[in-house]
C-alpha cells in the first residue's frame, strides 16, 4: 500500500511540474515583454543580493581552444566516474538488502545496466534535442535487457528481464523524460517538482484522512457528500491540505532560490542528484512494499554526490578560474530558433572556459532562466530585476556571480532592461567584456538596434575581438559601415550560411589576439 501510494505520488507530481513548467515558462515570457516596454522599472533594486566585484578587461592570454576540450572532456569524464560508482553501489547494496548473490558478474552487469541516470546530465551539457534524448533513453533500455538477458542464467526467461526491468525502471524513465524534454520543461520542471511533491503529499494526508472517516462511519462525511456530492467532497479533502502545504512548499522553493544564488546548489548536480533520486525510487518502492520502511537505505549511494562535488571542485578546476575571459553576446532580436542555436551550440561550451554576459530577451528566457529567476517571478518581483534608470546599472552588474559552480561551468549574467535603459546597459557590458559574438544573421539595415550595439563595439577600448556571425540575409554594407572607425583587426566576420558551425565559431573566439591597453 505504501509503495502504491509513493508511486502515485510521484506520477501526479511530475504531471503537475510538466503543466506548471509550462504555464511558469509562458507566463515569464510574457513579464518580461511587458517590463521591457515599460518607461521605469516597478520596484527598486533588492538591497539584500550580494554585491561581487565587477571583472576587468584581461591583459594575459585568453584560454585556448585546446582548453576548453579538455574542460568538456573532464566533465563527461567526471560525471560519467561518478554514475559508474553510484551505479556499482547501489547494485551492491540492493543484492545485500533482497539477499542476491553479490558477484563480480551481477555487480558488474547490473551497474551497467543502472548507470543510465548520466544520460539526463550528458543531454543538458549537449543541449540534445529531444529526438536525441528519447532515442539514447530508449536505446539504454534495449542494451540494458540485452545485457541481462545475455548474463543471466537459463531459469530466467527473456520476457522474465523485460517486465523486471520496466517495472524496476519504467517509472524513473517516464518521469526523468518527461522533465528533460523541452525548453520551458526542462529549465523550469526540476525545480517545481519538490514544490508538487509536497504538495501531491498534502493531497494523499487529506484523502489517507477522508479514509479514516469513511471507515468510522463518520456522521460528518455522510452529511458532506449528501450536501455536495460525493465527487466534491472527495476534491475538497484533495485540495484543501493545499491551503497549508502552500507555506512549507513556498519556503523550500525560496530555499533552492537561495542556495542556487550563493552557489550551494548547482544546475547539473541538482539535476543529476534529482535523477538518481527518481532512479533509485523504482527499487525502493519494490523493496519498501516487500521489506518495509527499513529499505530506504537503498537511497544511501546518493552519498557519494556531495563528495563528487567536492572532488570535481577540487581536481576538475577549470585552468583559467579566478581570471576568466568575459564574453558578450549580442544578437538581432526576433531571431529565436538563431539564439537559441547560438546559445545551445557554443555558449553551453564557452561556460567552460569563462562568464558569458548579456542583454535579457525573450528569445533565450526558456535557456537562461534557472532557480533564482523562477522563485523571484513566482514571489512576483520579477520587476525588481530590470533596471529602471542609469544609476542602478552597477548595482546590477555588482550581483551578477562571475565564480564557476563546483563543476566548473560559469553562469550566464544578464541585464534585464527597459526600452529606455539598453543602451546604457550595453556600455557598461562592454566596459567588462573581453570579447563579443554578435549573430548577425538575418540583419537587415532597419535594426537600429543592432546598428547602435556596433558603433559601440567598434569604439570601445578594452576589446580583444569581436566576432560577427552573418549569413546570405545578412545586408554587410550597413553592418561595415557603422564599424568603419573601429581598429584594425578587431571584427572578424564569419559567415555560417543556413547552418551554425560551432567549432568554427569557438575556434575564433578562443585564439588570444595582442591584447589591447586599459583605458
Amino acid at each position: 500500500m505504501a509503495a502504491g501510494k509513493l508511486f502515485t505520488l510521484l506520477v501526479i507530481a511530475t504531471l503537475l511540474a510538466l503543466v506548471g513548467a509550462w504555464v511558469v515558462g509562458r507566463s515569464y515570457r510574457k513579464s518580461m515583454q511587458r517590463l521591457m516596454k515599460a518607461p521605469v522599472a516597478d520596484e527598486a533594486g533588492r538591497s539584500e543580493d550580494v554585491q561581487h566585484p565587477l571583472p576587468v578587461a584581461r591583459q594575459g592570454m585568453f584560454p585556448s581552444f585546446d582548453d576548453n576540450n579538455d574542460a568538456h572532456r573532464r566533465l563527461l569524464f567526471s560525471f560519467i566516474g561518478l554514475t559508474l560508482i553510484i551505479a556499482l553501489t547501489r547494485t551492491v547494496m540492493t543484492q545485500f538488502i533482497a539477499d542476491g548473490p553479490i558477484t563480480l558478474k551481477t555487480v558488474a552487469t547490473l551497474g551497467a545496466a543502472y548507470a543510465w541516470p548520466v544520460l539526463p546530465v550528458l543531454a543538458v551539457i549537449g543541449r540534445w534535442s529531444r529526438l536525441r534524448f528519447v532515442g539514447a533513453m530508449l536505446g539504454w533500455l534495449v542494451f540494458a535487457i540485452l545485457l541481462l538477458s545475455w548474463r543471466t542464467n537459463e531459469s530466467i526467461s527473456f520476457a522474465q528481464v523485460v517486465g523486471w526491468m520496466l517495472f524496476d525502471t519504467g517509472l524513473p524513465l517516464i518521469v526523468v523524460t518527461a522533465l528533460c524534454l523541452g525548453g520551458a520543461t526542462r529549465a523550469v520542471g526540476p525545480w517545481l517538482a519538490p514544490l508538487f511533491i509536497v504538495l501531491s503529499g498534502a493531497s494523499q494526508l487529506g484523502l489517507d484522512f477522508l479514509g479514516a472517516l469513511i471507515a468510522a462511519e463518520s456522521p460528518f462525511v455522510v452529511w458532506l457528500a449528501g450536501w455536495m456530492g460525493a465527487t466534491t467532497a472527495f476534491t475538497l479533502f484533495a485540495l484543501l491540505p493545499w491551503l497549508i502545504a502552500w507555506w512549507p512548499a513556498r519556503a523550500l522553493g525560496r530555499w533552492l532560490a537561495h542556495a542556487y544564488r550563493e552557489r550551494r546548489i548547482s544546475e547539473l548536480f541538482y539535476l543529476f542528484t534529482a535523477v538518481w533520486t527518481i532512479a533509485l525510487t523504482g527499487p525502493g518502492l519494490g523493496l519498501i512494499a516487500s521489506l518495509g520502511w527499513g529499505a530506504l537505505v537503498c537511497f544511501a549511494p546518493l552519498l557519494w554526490i556531495p563528495l563528487g562535488a567536492l572532488l570535481m571542485q577540487r581536481f576538475a578546476a577549470p585552468a583559467m578560474a579566478g581570471n576568466p575571459p568575459t564574453l558578450l553576446i549580442l544578437r538581432v532580436f526576433q531571431q529565436d530558433a538563431n539564439a537559441q542555436s547560438i546559445f545551445d551550440r557554443v555558449i553551453e561550451r564557452w561556460r567552460l572556459s569563462g562568464n558569458t554576459v548579456l542583454i535579457a530577451g525573450t528569445d533565450l528566457a526558456d535557456r537562461t532562466i534557472d532557480a533564482d529567476d523562477v522563485f523571484t517571478f513566482l514571489d512576483g518581483r520579477l520587476g525588481e530585476r530590470f533596471i529602471g534608470q542609469t544609476g542602478d546599472i552597477d548595482s546590477r552588474l555588482r550581483q551578477f556571480e562571475f565564480q564557476p559552480d563546483v563543476e566548473g561551468r560559469y553562469r550566464v549574467n544578464e541585464c534585464y532592461c527597459h526600452d529606455n535603459t539598453w543602451q546604457q546597459a550595453l556600455d557598461r557590458l562592454v566596459g567588462i567584456s573581453d570579447v563579443v559574438l554578435m549573430d548577425l544573421r538575418n540583419f537587415k539595415a532597419k535594426n537600429a538596434g543592432c546598428i547602435h550595439e556596433l558603433g559601440v563595439l567598434a569604439e570601445a577600448k578594452n576589446l580583444a575581438r569581436v566576432v560577427i556571425l552573418t549569413n546570405s540575409e545578412t545586408e554587410h554594407g550597413a553592418a561595415q559601415a557603422a564599424v568603419v572607425n573601429a581598429p584594425a583587426g578587431r571584427f572578424v566576420w564569419i559567415d555560417q550560411g543556413d547552418n551554425l558551425k560551432p567549432a568554427d565559431v569557438l575556434a575564433t573566439l578562443f585564439p588570444a589576439p595582442k591584447p589591447n591597453a586599459a583605458s
